[in-house]
């Protein structure tokens, strides 16, 4: 299975501070691919790294042939890569579907007077981005809320209506920021479900940070592990769980 995205001895320093420090790995296309680590390992510093935030110090980040480390961040979209937030960032007074549409923009390249006219290519491109929120709707089993204000949702559904933002970008990868963090457990079930039907059905490669060690260790096919910005190990769940190296991590020497 071929690499999609590929960190080559990246690291990124902040003041005295090294973050992430020569960290290497490649996400095989179609991957369930999972990042753990303590807190302050470097996990969020490496997603914003890989999402363009801010570029490396040293290293590079290969995205399907896009050499992403000198990108700027709005071009990720373009290249096919969509991002949940740790934080909610949501428009909790629009609806479902308005949210929805966010995600559509970036296609939308009708000129702005049949825009204002809608006209032409602004009427189609509507048509084509109301049927793909449509879709994405009853994908994540959110029809009956489909009108509601955001703002009203419990938190799990909020996160939903994020994800389904993500996908509407048409990604081919996926990075979920502790997409389950805050939710019980039959929100965490479902979100996992979701995850594996974005990978069986949509086809679309997935790249997680993630606290929680039950959805890492059910659904990943491979995990990379942190600890003060270095990789420690990688490998499949079954390798991570009895790396020593990890339970020292987690758990401390003795």
């Amino acid at each position: 299975m071929s690499a999609l995205l590929k960190l080559k001895n990246v690291t990124r320093r902040f003041g005295g501070l090294t973050a992430v420090n020569d960290v290497a790995f490649d996400v095989p296309e179609g991957a369930i691919y999972s990042v753990i680590g303590p807190n302050g390992a470097g996990k969020t510093t490496l997603f914003n790294l890989i999402s363009a935030l801010f570029p490396p110090n040293e290293g590079a980040i290969e995205f399907d042939g896009h050499q992403i480390h000198t990108a700027k961040t709005h071009q990720l979209v373009d290249f096919g890569i969509g991002r949940t937030f740790q934080n909610l960032a949501i428009f909790s007074h629009a609806t479902v579907v308005q949210n929805l549409l966010v995600g559509l923009h970036h296609t939308l390249k009708a000129n702005p007077l049949s825009a204002a006219l809608f006209w032409g290519s602004a009427r189609r491109e509507e048509i084509a981005a109301r049927k793909r929120v449509e879709d994405i709707i009853d994908f994540l089993e959110i029809e009956h809320l489909r009108d509601m204000p955001v703002g009203l949702l419990s938190y799990g559904l909020q996160k939903r209506v994020e994800l389904g933002r993500a996908l509407a970008t048409g990604p081919k990868m996926l990075l979920l920021d502790e997409m389950v963090s805050g939710m019980n457990s039959e929100e965490t079930e479902d979100i996992a479900r979701f995850i594996l039907d974005i990978r069986e059905e949509l086809g679309v490669t997935v790249v997680m940070v993630e606290h929680d060690m039950g959805i890492v260790m059910d659904i990943s096919d491979r995990i990379a592990v942190l600890n003060h910005g270095a990789l420690i190990a990688e490998g499949t769940p079954a390798e991570i769980s009895s790396n020593e190296d990890v339970v020292q991590a987690y758990l401390g020497k003795n």
